[in-house]
């Protein structure tokens, strides 16, 4: 099953971003990503669309965060990337005059819109902010292991 990943790559992409003191060229962060640079291009143009980050051309040109942290929620970015479908899974619709295609549907459907809404939720209590702090904690705590 393919998953869509746009999500955590923007994340990482993002993370790498607000740990960097300029811009950050789209092969720079195909690298971080793992990804192909005209891949970054196309998703960072989404995220530029909603004024979270900013591009600026030349040899000192590359992605910018254009935007706080803090006003930076995992929903901002998932709406950002167009609402990329939550599940995998789904229900059947090949026959909708079906008693039991309708009484599975009414149940998945109810249990999909639920499970949903709590995950639209908790994606507009985290910010981008606290992703990056979450990750300085585990860096400093890699670190101090290390010394």
């Amino acid at each position: 099953m393919n998953r869509d990943s746009r999500l955590s790559n923007v994340l990482h992409a993002l993370l790498h971003m607000a740990e960097h003191s300029g811009p950050m060229t789209s092969e720079t962060l195909a690298l971080c990503m793992r990804t192909n640079p005209v891949v970054v291009r196309r998703t960072m143009g989404l995220l530029r669309d909603k004024g979270i980050v900013a591009s600026a051309r030349g040899k000192a040109g590359g992605w910018t965060i254009a935007a706080d942290l803090a006003q930076i929620s995992l929903r901002d970015l998932y709406d950002a990337l167009g609402e990329p479908a939550i599940f995998a899974i789904g229900h059947r619709s090949d026959n909708p005059d079906c008693l039991v295609e309708q009484a599975v549907n009414a149940a998945l459907g109810d249990a999909f819109a639920q499970a949903e809404a709590q995950l639209m939720t908790r994606f507009g209590a985290v910010s981008l902010a606290d992703l990056a702090e979450d990750f300085a904690r585990r860096h400093r705590q890699v670190r101090q292991h290390r010394n």
